[in-house]
Protein backbone atom coordinates (compact mmCIF):
# COMPACT_ATOMS: atom_id res chain seq x y z
CA UNK A 1 0.00 0.00 0.00
CA UNK A 2 1.33 3.59 -1.33
CA UNK A 3 1.88 6.29 1.44
CA UNK A 4 -0.74 7.82 0.10
CA UNK A 5 -3.64 5.34 0.58
CA UNK A 6 -2.30 4.72 4.04
CA UNK A 7 -3.54 8.45 4.41
CA UNK A 8 -6.98 7.56 3.52
CA UNK A 9 -6.30 9.32 -0.35
CA UNK A 10 -8.40 8.78 -3.20
CA UNK A 11 -5.92 8.56 -5.77
CA UNK A 12 -4.15 5.15 -5.39
CA UNK A 13 -0.53 6.81 -6.77
CA UNK A 14 1.73 9.53 -4.31
CA UNK A 15 0.49 13.08 -5.73
CA UNK A 16 2.38 15.63 -6.32
CA UNK A 17 2.44 19.36 -6.92
CA UNK A 18 2.94 20.81 -10.10
CA UNK A 19 5.71 21.62 -11.00
CA UNK A 20 7.52 18.44 -9.21
CA UNK A 21 10.13 16.80 -11.39
CA UNK A 22 9.84 18.91 -14.37
CA UNK A 23 12.83 21.55 -15.68
CA UNK A 24 11.48 24.69 -17.08
CA UNK A 25 14.06 26.54 -19.12
CA UNK A 26 14.05 30.35 -19.44
CA UNK A 27 11.88 31.16 -22.28
CA UNK A 28 13.33 34.24 -24.39
CA UNK A 29 12.03 36.21 -27.70
CA UNK A 30 8.11 37.34 -28.39
CA UNK A 31 5.67 34.44 -26.06
CA UNK A 32 2.14 34.60 -28.27
CA UNK A 33 -1.09 35.51 -26.48
CA UNK A 34 -2.34 31.55 -27.16
CA UNK A 35 0.84 30.26 -25.89
CA UNK A 36 0.70 32.60 -22.97
CA UNK A 37 -2.72 31.33 -21.99
CA UNK A 38 -1.70 28.20 -22.32
CA UNK A 39 0.55 28.55 -19.38
CA UNK A 40 -1.95 30.23 -17.02
CA UNK A 41 -4.23 27.37 -17.49
CA UNK A 42 -1.82 24.53 -16.82
CA UNK A 43 -0.61 26.78 -13.59
CA UNK A 44 -4.13 26.99 -12.54
CA UNK A 45 -4.75 22.98 -13.11
CA UNK A 46 -1.36 22.21 -10.91
CA UNK A 47 -2.79 24.58 -7.75
CA UNK A 48 -6.45 23.41 -8.27
CA UNK A 49 -5.22 19.34 -8.48
CA UNK A 50 -2.86 20.43 -4.90
CA UNK A 51 -6.00 21.74 -3.27
CA UNK A 52 -7.50 18.51 -4.14
CA UNK A 53 -5.10 16.35 -2.93
CA UNK A 54 -4.31 18.34 0.53
CA UNK A 55 -8.25 17.32 1.11
CA UNK A 56 -8.45 13.83 0.10
CA UNK A 57 -5.02 13.36 2.07
CA UNK A 58 -6.69 14.13 5.21
CA UNK A 59 -6.62 11.49 8.10
CA UNK A 60 -9.60 8.97 7.80
CA UNK A 61 -12.63 8.94 9.59
CA UNK A 62 -14.30 5.92 10.71
CA UNK A 63 -16.93 5.61 8.39
CA UNK A 64 -13.73 5.27 5.97
CA UNK A 65 -12.41 2.60 7.89
CA UNK A 66 -13.25 -0.76 6.96
CA UNK A 67 -15.29 -3.58 9.08
CA UNK A 68 -12.25 -5.64 9.04
CA UNK A 69 -10.00 -3.29 9.90
CA UNK A 70 -12.49 -2.21 12.88
CA UNK A 71 -12.47 -5.64 14.03
CA UNK A 72 -8.73 -5.80 13.64
CA UNK A 73 -7.90 -3.03 15.72
CA UNK A 74 -10.35 -3.94 18.37
CA UNK A 75 -9.28 -7.21 18.95
CA UNK A 76 -5.51 -6.20 18.82
CA UNK A 77 -6.37 -3.36 21.96
CA UNK A 78 -8.51 -6.38 23.63
CA UNK A 79 -5.36 -8.55 24.06
CA UNK A 80 -3.09 -5.82 24.68
CA UNK A 81 -5.30 -4.81 27.77
CA UNK A 82 -6.66 -8.50 29.17
CA UNK A 83 -2.68 -9.24 28.55
CA UNK A 84 -1.41 -5.73 30.53
CA UNK A 85 -4.02 -6.98 33.27
CA UNK A 86 -2.47 -10.31 34.19
CA UNK A 87 -2.10 -10.34 37.69
CA UNK A 88 0.06 -13.67 37.67
CA UNK A 89 2.77 -11.44 35.82
CA UNK A 90 5.44 -10.06 38.18
CA UNK A 91 6.01 -6.14 38.16
CA UNK A 92 2.40 -4.80 37.70
CA UNK A 93 2.86 -0.89 38.45
CA UNK A 94 5.47 -0.84 35.68
CA UNK A 95 3.08 -3.14 33.15
CA UNK A 96 0.16 -1.07 33.80
CA UNK A 97 2.06 2.36 32.91
CA UNK A 98 3.40 0.45 29.40
CA UNK A 99 -0.02 1.66 28.16
CA UNK A 100 0.58 5.19 28.75
CA UNK A 101 2.75 7.50 26.38
CA UNK A 102 6.36 7.89 27.96
CA UNK A 103 5.66 11.74 27.77
CA UNK A 104 2.72 14.33 27.06
CA UNK A 105 -0.13 14.74 28.86
CA UNK A 106 -2.32 11.56 29.99
CA UNK A 107 -5.77 12.54 31.89
CA UNK A 108 -6.91 10.15 34.34
CA UNK A 109 -10.28 10.62 36.30
CA UNK A 110 -10.91 8.21 39.34
CA UNK A 111 -12.35 8.43 43.05
CA UNK A 112 -13.32 11.94 42.44
CA UNK A 113 -9.68 12.63 41.46
CA UNK A 114 -8.25 13.85 38.01
CA UNK A 115 -3.81 13.83 37.12
CA UNK A 116 -2.89 15.46 34.30
CA UNK A 117 0.69 13.96 34.16
CA UNK A 118 2.46 10.50 33.96
CA UNK A 119 4.36 10.98 37.12
CA UNK A 120 1.13 11.80 38.93
CA UNK A 121 -0.84 8.98 37.47
CA UNK A 122 1.91 6.44 38.35
CA UNK A 123 1.71 7.64 41.93
CA UNK A 124 -1.58 6.98 41.83
CA UNK A 125 -0.73 3.47 40.23
CA UNK A 126 1.61 3.00 42.78
CA UNK A 127 -0.78 4.16 45.37
CA UNK A 128 -3.04 1.48 44.90
CA UNK A 129 -1.13 -1.54 44.62
CA UNK A 130 1.20 -0.98 48.03
CA UNK A 131 -2.41 -0.10 49.85
CA UNK A 132 -4.67 -2.63 48.11
CA UNK A 133 -3.29 -4.92 45.33
CA UNK A 134 -0.38 -6.49 47.71
CA UNK A 135 -3.24 -7.41 49.98
CA UNK A 136 -5.08 -9.54 48.33
CA UNK A 137 -4.23 -13.16 48.16
CA UNK A 138 -4.05 -14.88 44.79
CA UNK A 139 -6.03 -11.85 42.74
CA UNK A 140 -7.22 -12.93 39.64
CA UNK A 141 -8.67 -9.94 37.35
CA UNK A 142 -11.78 -10.77 35.08
CA UNK A 143 -13.28 -8.90 32.54
CA UNK A 144 -17.14 -8.99 32.28
CA UNK A 145 -17.59 -6.84 29.57
CA UNK A 146 -15.79 -5.11 26.39
CA UNK A 147 -17.11 -2.46 24.17
CA UNK A 148 -14.45 -0.31 21.70
CA UNK A 149 -15.69 2.27 19.35
CA UNK A 150 -13.05 2.69 16.47
CA UNK A 151 -12.99 6.28 15.40
CA UNK A 152 -9.96 6.07 13.20
CA UNK A 153 -7.25 4.02 12.13
CA UNK A 154 -5.30 5.52 15.12
CA UNK A 155 -8.18 6.58 17.78
CA UNK A 156 -10.42 4.04 19.41
CA UNK A 157 -12.68 4.41 22.43
CA UNK A 158 -12.85 1.15 24.94
CA UNK A 159 -15.44 1.23 27.52
CA UNK A 160 -15.05 -2.18 30.30
CA UNK A 161 -16.47 -3.56 33.19
CA UNK A 162 -14.54 -5.78 35.14
CA UNK A 163 -14.52 -7.67 39.03
CA UNK A 164 -11.25 -8.91 40.70
CA UNK A 165 -11.74 -12.17 43.18
CA UNK A 166 -9.43 -12.90 45.79
CA UNK A 167 -9.19 -13.63 49.36
CA UNK A 168 -8.35 -10.88 52.05
CA UNK A 169 -5.19 -11.30 54.44
CA UNK A 170 -7.65 -12.87 56.90
CA UNK A 171 -8.17 -16.00 54.42
CA UNK A 172 -11.88 -14.67 53.07
CA UNK A 173 -12.94 -14.34 49.81
CA UNK A 174 -13.73 -10.49 48.45
CA UNK A 175 -14.34 -8.69 45.25
CA UNK A 176 -13.32 -5.61 44.04
CA UNK A 177 -14.51 -4.48 40.41
CA UNK A 178 -15.78 -1.23 38.45
CA UNK A 179 -15.91 -0.02 35.14
CA UNK A 180 -13.01 1.49 32.69
CA UNK A 181 -13.72 3.79 29.98
CA UNK A 182 -10.35 4.73 27.95
CA UNK A 183 -9.00 6.77 25.18
CA UNK A 184 -6.16 5.10 23.03
CA UNK A 185 -4.40 6.83 19.96
CA UNK A 186 -1.72 5.61 18.04
CA UNK A 187 1.58 6.80 18.38
CA UNK A 188 4.79 5.49 16.66
CA UNK A 189 3.37 2.53 15.96
CA UNK A 190 2.27 1.99 19.92
CA UNK A 191 -1.67 2.02 20.97
CA UNK A 192 -1.56 4.24 24.32
CA UNK A 193 -3.84 5.69 26.52
CA UNK A 194 -4.54 9.50 26.56
CA UNK A 195 -7.32 9.70 28.73
CA UNK A 196 -9.06 7.54 31.09
CA UNK A 197 -11.46 7.58 33.84
CA UNK A 198 -12.42 5.01 36.48
CA UNK A 199 -15.72 4.04 38.60
CA UNK A 200 -15.33 1.81 41.62
CA UNK A 201 -18.05 -0.40 42.13
CA UNK A 202 -18.98 -0.44 45.72
CA UNK A 203 -19.43 -3.33 48.10
CA UNK A 204 -22.06 -5.66 46.51
CA UNK A 205 -22.72 -8.97 47.15
CA UNK A 206 -24.44 -9.93 43.59
CA UNK A 207 -20.48 -9.57 42.40
CA UNK A 208 -18.86 -11.51 45.18
CA UNK A 209 -17.87 -15.41 44.32
CA UNK A 210 -15.61 -17.77 45.34
CA UNK A 211 -12.24 -17.36 43.66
Amino acid sequence: MSPASDRGCLFSETARPFGAGYTFRPMSGFVSPRRLRSFRTLAWSGIISAIVVSFACGPRSASDVSAAEKKAIADSLKHLVVTTYDLSKPDPVNRLMSLYPAEGRVISASGGVTTTTRPELQRAIQAFWTYVGQNMRKPRWEWTSMTVDVLALDAAVMTSTYRIPHLTPMGMNHVIGGAWTAVFQKRGGKWVIIQEHLSDVQSNPNIQTNP
